[in-house]
């Protein structure tokens, strides 16, 4: 089993290079199977849950053609089955996009229920109300989500709750529906943004993406593109957060700004020096991190994949701070794991209840999900001595090469999978 063994108390120091958003490519992937010409989507970013999504629509048919590490190449042409379910599909959450964009061409789809990362409850409520208004049937049956619609209805559909993933499964299918198509209460993240740019390069017509309310003419077919995705802003956020907790000097490079505005506020609140570019962001660490509250919201407030970051450099700011997690309710799994290495955090329900400490020190820590993964990593890297994480297929998930690029910024990081790895490294670094 591989984990990272990092030896840390050294401040980052650098450029990294952010790699695609993962979420946003994985709802892009699923978008270019709804046209049967090609579409190839650049600045892909090289992690699991992409190259799982990938293999699943290559099952149903698709041309899939890996032009290099970060460019494919699709033609869902010859895509022959609307069933999508095998053992890897279900370990990862985007595989409900999957049902919009065949439910969307077909008029049929059966997927497996998605699995991701065990942070709380995610029901897909609101993306079954989106299909049923636009006249589905839709059954669950045999661990799958079955959708069958003679004709496709544009309707006018307001969410309940803010949901990115229903946001866009109703987008892409309604994209191809006849008539109108009115989302409110719809979600206003980037890659909500990024899915309906290029959904409208390729043919469609949807206005107000980005807004709480989004408008789609339906169009009779999709044709091809060439479309390159966003900055992932939450492996920003996360190396941002990695210059604050080790007290470093990190240019983070190929994000756009503004998506970071909500991580950005937080960083100076807590006395981080911030240098901003056209495509790049500085974070400047500080000796002594004053104390903040945060809690998490739908964009633009502060991300909930954020919030273990955060709480790792809040954990060695001076003073108490407060932290409520009010979109998922599973989310503070690892504060145990942090205890281990000294932070004292208290647990209320859906809030963390932060006293600042000194320092951290070494410990072995298991990663419970992606983001929480990383944030135990931060903690390694600012700790007293060496830690290493388990169970780091998570982290794998949705951050390329995170170990070399933290060895990029000075970091004394490595992948192993042995004891006798961790005592080489042990031995080699002293």
């Amino acid at each position: 089993m591989e984990q990272y063994i990092i030896k840390g108390g050294t401040p980052l120091d650098g450029e990294v290079e952010v790699s695609g958003a993962k979420n946003a490519a994985l709802a892009l992937i699923a978008a270019a199977v709804m046209t049967d010409e090609t579409v190839v989507i650049d600045n892909l970013p090289d992690v699991r849950d992409i190259n799982v999504l990938l293999e699943a629509i290559k099952e149903i048919g698709a041309i899939v053609d890996r032009v290099d590490r970060h460019c494919v190449r699709i033609n869902g042409g010859t895509v022959n089955s609307v069933i999508v379910d095998n053992e890897y599909i279900r370990k990862i959450r985007a595989s409900y996009y999957l049902i919009g964009a065949l439910l969307g061409r077909f008029g049929h789809a059966e997927v497996a229920l998605p699995g991701g990362c065990n942070i709380g409850s995610r029901p897909i409520d609101q993306h079954i109300k989106g299909f049923k208004a636009l006249g589905t049937e839709v059954d669950i049956e045999y661990g799958k989500i079955i959708t069958k619609a003679e004709n496709l209805m544009g309707n006018h559909i307001y969410m309940d709750v803010v949901s990115v993933g229903a946001t866009i499964n109703v987008m892409l299918a309604a994209t191809l529906a006849e008539g109108r198509t009115i989302i409110e209460n719809a979600a206003k993240e980037p890659h909500v943004v990024d899915v309906a740019n290029m959904l409208n390069s390729m043919g469609a017509n949807i206005k107000g993406a980005g807004t709480d309310v989004i408008r789609i003419k339906g169009v009779k077919k999709l044709h091809k593109t060439e479309y390159s995705v966003i900055p992932d802003q939450i492996e920003a956020g996360t190396f941002m957060l990695a210059a604050a907790a080790t007290r470093g000097n990190v240019l983070v490079k190929n994000v756009i700004p503004k998506h970071l505005e909500a991580i950005t506020a937080k960083l100076l609140e807590i006395g981080c020096r911030i240098e901003e570019y056209d495509d790049a962001v500085r974070v400047v660490g500080v000796e002594e991190m004053n104390n903040t509250h945060v809690k998490t919201l739908p964009y633009p407030g502060f991300p909930t994949d954020m919030q273990p970051q955060m709480v790792v450099a809040l954990a060695l700011a001076n003073g108490t701070s407060v932290v409520t997690e009010s979109i998922f309710e599973n989310r503070f799994k690892y504060v145990d794991e942090l205890a281990g290495m000294g932070a004292e955090i208290k647990v209320e329900g859906n809030t963390a209840i932060i006293n600042g400490v000194n320092m951290f020190t070494g410990a072995q820590v298991n990663a419970p999900d992606l983001r929480a993964g990383a944030a135990l990593v931060i903690a390694g890297l600012a700790a007293d001595g060496f830690t290493t994480v388990s169970d780091i297929v998570y982290i794998q998930r949705g951050y390329e090469n995170f170990e070399k690029k933290l060895q990029g910024l000075g970091a004394t990081i490595d992948k192993v999978s042995s004891d006798k790895d961790i005592q080489k490294f042990k031995l080699k670094v002293g």
